[in-house]
């Protein structure tokens, strides 16, 4: 290229560069004064130059919706949030993001103490990682359960104002949409939820969503009697608006339950860790006994040790199951974090394992199908028969296999513990000194030459054991010692060769097994137990409703019963029955579900509705409710402090369970048993 031709293109560049600094330069002045502009300035000091946790949880979200197996429980976890946080996808996000992190950071660190505490024992390390997985679990829902009841705080707020704002605009759903506008509370979304049903063109089926989705009871009840007092008017009652008092109805119910809610946390904030300090203390108080009272070191590293270790943690996860079952607030929550799909009916529909789970399900129309059917119903089971009888087989399956793997592996230690303990030739009940330890340990090694030489030969005898040791290098001929240590050799072999899989132990595995089957049942039943103490609530709580209905003009037994259809829980199986059959025939229908129900009081409500069917207006048929209300509320504050100390008394025998097993089970019973024997010993030995 000659000098020309570089000069031109030198100056091309220059000018083509020119032009477009003159272009950009108009166009940054012509946007400048269009709305261009006026973005840029809206724009301004909205995004973040420094570091916030908001900010913060919302990348971990996005990072943790692209985990594997975490996606997963995320999305399950933010199914019950997405129910608190209405159409806001930002808190929701943060929210879950918040609680997932928390719990992990937790897991994390009983994790890393667990693995410290236990590093010598890597089959106990794992029963207890699983464990705490299940722990983590519990700790999310118990967060979730802090938000709701958080929420149930706020509602008490909001309904205050709701009346100081009815007062000022006589509109229902203008008092809503006022007090809706405080943005920095989860109640005023629900509220703005309930402003739009109101607002709409069709509010009753946009009601009907909303009762699939409302976080709690109370506030199903505000949508409903906010609509009933739209559509028909309100009135006054006593003086005062019958709106308002049926506000107040409301708030009295949230207030007493949030009493009842602070006394169960009270009474339980310290016995879900009571139950399962128990397996954080095994390895702690095995080293201790062991540093202390070395005798105690063979019961400890032994088959009988190991067997104690995990019966307790075993028993310490069915405490703290049961813990929190007992726990539990009873709400009329429906579990929308549930999968509609579980896998459970992915395995029944493989049809190789259809044909083996079958024949354990009870055919349709016999005893055993409408027993199992009437349990499922009355523990409020959300699974399927089939998905029941999934969960029993496998479970089932996994204990057997579990309980075989652990008896081998029980066999395994009693065996390493023959070929590892340092052996004395005296009952030893202190500690070792560092020489006597090391001669202890040679001791082994020299006997470990003899079992690995001896070992598979059942029949051998002490005589046959003596003839063997002068053909080692650590015996001569008319070594004196021989006849002691062939004594202590074939004791130590009849351990190794006996320690095989037993008949016995595959029994013992089946019949795990058979526990593991029964235990899906068990738990229903103990869950109908705990529904059971609840019905005095729900029952109340229908007498409240019933209340606020009576009043309201144009409402009729039908639309009474729709209502305790949708707030009740213990008794919903037979009223959505009586729902269903009222068209056919009201008396009839209200007849089987009095026959249908044992609670006195749930029986005189079904009498005054078949009363105010053919008889008398509603108002009279529950005149007595009404008059007695002040009754009904004491009365039920002194049921609930009756379930809080039932529940308390029971959930302290629960807890505390594991504690006492470990303390009695595993530290007194062993100290003084294998201590009284080891001095009976060695008494034996010095008068010998």
């Amino acid at each position: 290229m000659s000098t020309e031709v570089l000069k031109y293109v030198m100056i091309g560049t220059v000018v083509v560069f020119v032009i477009v600094m003159l272009v950009y330069y108009v166009l940054m002045k012509k946007l400048g004064k269009s709305e261009y502009k006026k973005i840029k300035k809206l724009q301004e000091g909205t995004e973040a130059n420094t570091f916030t946790m908001d900010i913060f949880y919302q990348k971990l979200y996005i990072r943790l919706i692209r985990t594997p197996f975490v996606k997963r429980y995320l999305f399950k976890l933010r199914r019950r949030l997405e129910i608190v946080n209405i159409d806001d996808e930002y808190i929701t996000r943060r929210e879950a993001a918040r609680i997932l992190l928390k719990a992990a950071i937790i897991f994390l660190l009983i994790a890393l103490l667990t693995i410290l505490i236990t590093k010598n024992n890597f089959l106990l390390m794992s029963i207890l990682l699983i464990f705490e997985l299940f722990i983590a679990d519990t700790m999310v829902e118990g967060m979730v359960d802090k938000i709701d009841n958080n929420l149930l705080r706020e509602q008490i707020d909001f309904f205050a104002e709701i009346r100081h704002a009815y007062h000022e605009y006589n509109m229902v759903e203008e008092a809503i949409y006022q007090v809706s506008l405080d943005d920095e509370k989860a109640v005023s979304k629900q509220g703005e939820k309930i402003y739009e049903i109101l607002s709409s063109d069709d509010p009753e089926m946009e009601l009907e969503k909303y009762y699939d989705v409302a976080p709690n009871s109370y506030l199903k009840e505000f949508a409903g009697i906010s609509y009933l007092t739209q559509e028909f008017g309100d009135r006054e009652e006593d003086g005062s608006s019958l709106y308002l008092k049926n506000i107040n109805n409301i708030t009295q119910e949230m207030q007493i339950e949030l009493l009842k809610r602070d006394k169960l946390n009270y009474v339980f904030q310290s016995l879900a860790f009571i139950s399962i300090a128990p397996v954080l203390l095994l390895e702690p108080l095995k080293s201790w006994a062991i540093a202390n009272f070395t005798f105690t070191k063979s019961f400890y590293n032994g088959k009988i040790g190991m067997v104690v270790q995990v019966l307790i943690v075993i028993l310490t996860v069915i405490s703290y199951i049961i813990t929190r079952r007992i726990k539990d607030n009873g709400g009329v929550q429906v579990d929308l974090a549930r999968n509609e799909h579980p896998w459970q009916e992915k395995v029944y529909k493989n049809p190789i394992l259809k044909r083996i789970i079958d024949p354990f399900i009870p055919k349709p129309g016999t005893k055993d199908y409408r027993k199992m059917q009437k349990l499922m119903k009355d523990s409020a089971s959300k699974s399927k028969m089939e998905w029941v009888y999934v969960n029993r087989i496998c479970l089932a399956i996994i204990t057997l296999i579990l309980s075989i793997i652990f008896f081998i592996a029980l066999h395994k230690i009693a065996i390493n513990y023959i070929y590892t303990e340092p052996t004395t030739e005296t009952v030893v009940l202190g500690k070792l000194s560092e020489k006597n330890q090391k001669l202890a340990e040679e001791l082994t090694l020299q006997d470990n030459y003899f079992l690995d030489k001896l070992k598979g030969d059942l029949d051998i005898t002490q005589e046959e054991i003596e003839k063997e040791l002068p053909k080692s290098p650590y015996y001569e001929p008319d070594d004196e010692n021989i006849p002691t240590d062939a004594a202590r050799i074939l004791e130590k072999l009849k351990v190794v060769n006996s320690e095989a899989m037993q008949w016995f132990e595959i029994l013992m595995a089946i019949g795990f097994a058979i526990i593991a089957y029964m235990s899906p049942v068990w738990m229903m039943i103990f869950q109908k137990k705990m529904r059971q103490m609840e019905m005095e609530n729900e029952v109340m709580q229908f007498q409240t409703i019933i209340v606020m209905l009576m009043k309201i003009e144009r409402v009729n037994v039908e639309m009474i019963l729709e209502w305790l259809e949708r707030y009740s829980n213990i008794f919903k199986e037979p009223i959505s029955r009586c729902v269903n059959n009222y068209e056919a025939g009201a008396w009839e229908a209200l007849e089987e579900l009095k026959n249908s129900v044992t609670h006195q009081d749930m029986i005189r409500i079904v009498e005054s509705l078949q009363a105010a069917v053919e008889k008398i207006p509603i108002r009279e048929a529950f005149d007595e409710l009404d008059a007695d209300r002040d009754y009904h509320q004491e009365k039920r504050k002194d049921a609930n402090n009756i379930l809080v100390s039932r529940k308390g008394l029971i959930g302290k025998g629960v807890g505390f369970a594991p504690m006492i097993c470990l303390f009695v089970g595993y530290l007194v019973i062993p100290l003084v048993v294998i201590g009284l024997t080891s001095m009976s010993d060695t008494f034996t030995q010095l008068g010998g």
